[in-house]
């Protein structure tokens, strides 16, 4: 019908406009664009992985071939290879784990909220005036805080928390507590009723110090009668600091797992250029391997269509009488081994073609265009008329400035000694100075208080609303010091010592390991370039030996034709032939294997193809294919 066309026009532009987003889609995760409030507690937004093939390829594809340059090949592998695609995640981690070290660690001796429930004040209330004194009722609830130095529990080479941290807690609570003593209470029963507001500030430094800003208020209104000040506001500010003197003190410590992570951050991108290149290498041997299967199956067409030929004669010449039978039998036994071989080579062929494919697919088997596609290479193997090889001293200078993996382990080596200096601070002694000051204020509504021993008037300069007791912090009216240091040193540190002994060791062996590999790479130069003059030279040698072995089948046609030879000689001919072309394009594929592998050893294969890492890591290749206006016919059959 007239609307199936306008309809399929639509899918088929929705289709495409579907993959052009999920390849132009980005992987880079996304931060919230909220406001600095609640920008930090919103999860950050990270892509779906890019699962569809670029548009590339069906651009590439004409009458279901898919018709390929060297260039659109490695575009195509830069732009959908799996293995690049996982690669790129990993400097996007490498980033968030800078991200995540330049925040420190946790700081210990934070208390949770849970610990604050149904806490008052030093002196507040009964229950506050027995915690001043010392006493511990057992059936009331005090302050329970017992834990005055927890700040400076063990901290070692640990890194400070460098994010600062932002603590609020309010706790409101009713109880009810039996007293075994009505001595101070004056009532079988005490019943409370309290507000805890805590607010804290804790920053830690890349020195190996922190500070810590604490304000808090406890309002208590219970019903013994023995409180002068009842309902009551306590308040304390404190300013707390402290710092590592030996384990954990220093920039360089503090320091250390970021410069790692900075480290880890540009090895991860040589990282990156190091499985670029290996995909590269892998694509131009399989797409030079699938021009030399091509080559091979067209040999093996002819010598089946040689063989054919003089099966069909000496058939003829049975039938005349002019030849044995035997002959004939020979020469259709030529035609069977032939038929094989060129079976045989188009599995080759079908072989070397899936397997390039899954490098040049992100789906594989999925893509139903890419699946039934023939490839078709456009390039040929070309081999120079002689190679000329700077010397080998500077070939090697070359591998060692330009190779992405020796960088690279330079890079972790570096690391390595970086990281290296936590383990011998470890070996100091803890020594952790501390130096804290707070203000409290008290104020509360009076109440005169008769008692057996008097009448207890409250003090009036502790009368008042909080405001009172706000002031009277202001004003240093109870200024608390504190300052101290805390020592610990364990008898004959043999763990700190075997930690940092293994480390060094440790340390020698990827020091030595480096070397080894940085030797290797003359070694590796020099066996590529001799590889390639033994290529050159077999190949020499296998086209020598393809030609005498032509003019041989030629020189036995004729003789055959004239009646001076006999089939079987002529069979021979043709097998030694096929055999001579095979050889030589052995011999061309391994010289294209041993030029890619120089190259690869070299480090200089990305810039011979002009392949941009900026692309490769954005996963989209600014230039676009083109094919030639003639376009060579595909083959009939694989």
């Amino acid at each position: 019908m007239t609307w199936r066309r306008p309809v399929s026009a639509t899918l088929s532009t929705l289709c495409c406009i579907t993959l052009m987003s999920a390849q132009d889609l980005s992987i880079v995760p996304e931060r919230p664009a909220k406001n600095i409030v609640i920008r930090p507690y919103l999860p950050t937004t990270v892509p779906q992985s890019r699962l569809q093939n670029s548009t590339r390829v069906r651009d590439l594809v004409r009458a279901g071939v898919l018709y390929l340059t060297v260039q659109d090949a490695i575009a195509l592998a830069l732009e959908n290879n799996i293995d690049i695609e996982v690669a790129r995640y990993n400097p996007i981690i490498a980033q968030w784990n800078l991200e995540r070290f330049k925040a420190g660690g946790a700081l210990p001796g934070v208390p949770s909220g849970a610990s604050q429930v149904g806490q008052v004040a030093s002196g507040q209330g009964v229950a506050g005036s027995q915690a001043a004194a010392g006493i511990s009722n057992t059936g009331a609830v005090g302050s329970g805080n017992n834990s005055a130095n927890a700040t400076v529990t063990q901290i070692g080479p640990a890194t400070q928390t460098y994010d600062p941290i932002i603590q609020e807690s309010s706790v409101f609570s009713h109880t009810t507590s039996p007293q075994p003593n009505i001595t101070q209470s004056l009532t079988p029963v005490v019943v409370d009723d309290t507000r805890a507001h805590s607010f804290s500030y804790q920053q830690g430094f890349v020195t190996g110090g922190s500070a810590s800003v604490t304000y808090t208020d406890n309002y208590l209104k219970e019903n013994a009668p023995t409180d002068i000040l009842n309902p009551s506001s306590a308040v304390n500010f404190s300013i707390q600091f402290q710092h590592n003197l030996l384990r954990g003190f220093g920039v360089a410590v503090g320091y250390r797992n970021i410069a790692v992570a900075k480290l880890n951050l540009r090895t991860s991108d040589l990282v990156f250029k190091s499985q670029v290149i290996s995909v590269v290498a892998n694509v131009l041997n399989l797409y030079y391997g699938l021009v030399a299967d091509y080559d091979d199956v067209s040999s093996k067409k002819t010598a089946l269509e040689a063989a054919q030929k003089l099966y069909s004669d000496n058939k003829e010449q049975v039938r005349i009488g002019s030849l044995a039978q035997l002959d004939l039998t020979t020469a259709e036994a030529s035609v069977a081994s032939a038929e094989q071989d060129l079976v045989v080579s188009q599995t080759n062929l079908f072989q070397q073609e899936i397997e390039l494919k899954s490098v040049l697919s992100r789906t594989g088997g999925a893509d139903p265009v890419l699946v039934t596609a023939r490839i078709v290479p456009l390039d040929r193997i070309e081999i120079p008329e002689q190679d000329e090889f700077p010397p080998v001293s500077e070939l090697v200078k070359q591998a060692l400035t330009k190779r992405a993996d020796l960088a690279t382990e330079k890079g972790n080596f570096q690391a390595s000694q970086i990281s290296a200096l936590g383990t011998r601070n470890g070996l100091l002694p803890n020594l952790i100075g501390f130096a804290a000051d707070s203000q409290r204020g008290l104020s509360g509504v009076g109440h005169t208080v008769a008692t057996p021993v008097g009448v207890t008037q409250p003090d009036p300069f502790l009368v008042g609303g909080i405001g009172t007791a706000l002031g009277q912090m202001v004003r240093n009216n109870f200024p608390t010091y504190r300052a101290g240091f805390f020592f610990q040193a364990p008898v004959e540190n043999r763990q700190a010592q075997a930690d940092y002994a293994v480390d060094q060791l440790t340390l020698r062996q990827t020091e030595l390991q480096n070397q080894k590999d940085a030797n290797q790479v003359q070694v590796d130069v020099m066996n590529s370039v001799v590889a390639i003059r033994q290529a050159r030279a077999r190949y020499q040698a296998a086209v020598h030996n393809r030609i005498l072995d032509q003019q041989l089948l030629d020189a036995e046609q004729r003789k055959y034709s004239l009646g001076a030879s006999i089939p079987y000689n002529v069979i021979v001919q043709q097998r030694e032939l096929a055999g001579a072309q095979t050889t030589e394009l052995s011999a061309l594929v391994s010289y294209s294997n041993a030029r890619v592998t120089l190259e690869q050893t070299l480090g200089t294969i990305l810039d011979t193809y002009h392949v941009s890492i900026g692309e490769a890591a954005s996963g989209k290749i600014a230039r676009p294919s083109v094919l030639p206006a003639n376009l060579p016919a595909p083959p009939s059959e694989h």
